[in-house]
């Protein structure tokens, strides 16, 4: 049996899909579940592209900074029990050590952020890449963890990752 409460979601920068992944987790798991966000080298503010999205999504973006992933290593860290990487180069890196020897999965898709042109065409690759992660974070939502044991829900997660849009 396997029980998730916390999810913290990681990435390089912290700017743009780790953002969107601790919105996703946060709204749709209404309350069951603490989700966080952050990333090995932080980029000190979110992007302005997922600024813009949360808030058209009804969602408070002055509650989402960029964040070093080590606050989430030390003795007054909260648990982590799924520790999920969105980009290739945060997967490919040598995490810390999380208390509570969280599940990992690697969700990659394309980074937002790299998107230039007009406001618009960040804007709708805001939007893909928060299409993806809730159809990510829903898939996760409707497993139930509580008939798998951790390898199960390792290659649940596995197949999650896979899904449309996986970089």
């Amino acid at each position: 049996m396997v029980q998730v409460t916390s999810v913290l979601v990681l990435c390089t920068g912290n700017s743009a899909r780790s953002i969107l992944g601790e919105a996703l987790f946060a709204q749709l798991g209404q309350g069951r579940i603490a989700a966080y966000s952050a990333g090995s080298t932080p980029k000190g503010l979110p992007h302005p592209g997922a600024l813009r999205l949360l808030a058209r999504k009804g969602i408070d973006p002055a509650q989402f900074r960029s964040k070093s992933w080590n606050e989430f290593s030390g003795p007054d860290a909260p648990p982590i029990d799924l520790a999920i990487t969105v980009c290739g180069n945060a997967a490919g890196e040598t995490c810390p050590v999380f208390p509570g020897a969280p599940l990992r999965a690697h969700w990659g898709l394309p980074d937002p952020a790299y998107v230039e042109g007009s406001e618009a065409a960040v804007d709708a690759a805001f939007e893909e890449t928060w299409r993806l992660l809730d159809m990510r974070v829903r898939a996760f939502l409707a497993l139930d963890l509580t008939a798998l044991d951790r390898s199960e829900a390792q290659q649940g997660l596995a197949r999650i990752g896979q899904m449309e849009g996986a970089a």
